[in-house]
């Protein structure tokens, strides 16, 4: 069974699904964090997405849960038709721009 993505800086799996579901996630606390997992190993099943991440080592503002979407879809070159996703972000801007760009590109996939 293929793992679940959590994407988040600072929640714990418990903060955003049943304290029962931990073992079924793996975390990743940065962008860079989240490529680097999904090229070793592969696409999961199910990603949550947060969409702000803090910030970087320079102290700026880190790449955030939308930059993970748009990597996804434009870089990875992964088939995406069988992922499924949520975005528990508190920034409703953004968590509607990963829903968009996600949903999208997979309705696309899944129509061609």
């Amino acid at each position: 069974m293929k793992k679940k993505l959590f994407l988040d800086d600072l929640r714990t799996i418990d903060m955003v699904y049943d304290a029962s579901q931990e073992k079924e996630f793996d975390i990743v606390r940065t962008y860079e964090a989240f490529v680097s997992y999904v090229q070793k190993n592969g696409l999961p099943d199910f990603i949550s997405f947060d969409n702000d991440l803090g910030l970087d080592k320079k102290g700026e503002v880190a790449l955030d849960g939308y930059a993970a979407a748009k990597w996804l879809v434009y870089e990875s070159g992964l088939d995406l038709r069988g992922l499924q996703f949520k975005v528990h972000s508190a920034n409703p801007v953004a968590a509607e721009q990963i829903k968009g760009l996600l949903t999208n590109y997979i309705d696309f996939l899944n129509k061609s």
